[in-house]
């Protein structure tokens, strides 16, 4: 099955999508949430979500940050880019997007899991190790705190 271009599905894209998101550090400690959706869901992750058409890298971090744990934030840098690809049992591309993660700084709000979060808690370096998340993303937090 595929998309048009003016589909916004997720799933059988016609190409692929940008997602961002945000290592958020507040006193050596960090805001991750667990994902309430596929792909990645029961997954513990940074937040973030789809880039919308018009916004620039900046203002979508800081909108999906804002939805997803209702806290404000200040970016830093831009941390890392992947790409998350995924193939049905067909080989057909399923899901596809390039995802661009920056590393930010904790401004304000109480953080609350709203939208496409189950939870979301600040986690120390250690307190990552007993969490389920994506290796790569694991790998990719591992540098940004050393």
């Amino acid at each position: 099955m595929s998309q048009s271009p003016t589909d916004d599905s997720r799933w059988y894209p016609a190409y692929p999508m940008v997602g961002v998101g945000a290592l958020i550090l507040k006193e050596r400690r960090m805001l991750l949430v667990k994902r309430s959706k596929e792909p990645s869901k029961g997954l513990w992750s940074i937040p973030g979500g789809r880039l919308e058409l018009g916004e620039t890298i900046e203002e979508a971090v800081k909108r999906e940050v804002l939805e997803e744990c209702g806290v404000q934030i200040d970016i830093v840098r831009i941390l890392d880019v992947m790409d998350n690809i995924l193939r049905d049992d067909d080989g057909r591309i399923s899901y596809h997007f390039v995802l661009i993660d920056v590393l930010a700084n904790y401004l304000s709000g109480e953080p609350k899991a709203e939208s496409d979060a189950e939870e979301c808690r600040w986690v120390t370096p250690a307190g990552l190790a007993n969490l389920d998340m994506n290796p790569r993303l694991r790998a990719v937090i591992m540098r940004a705190i050393k």
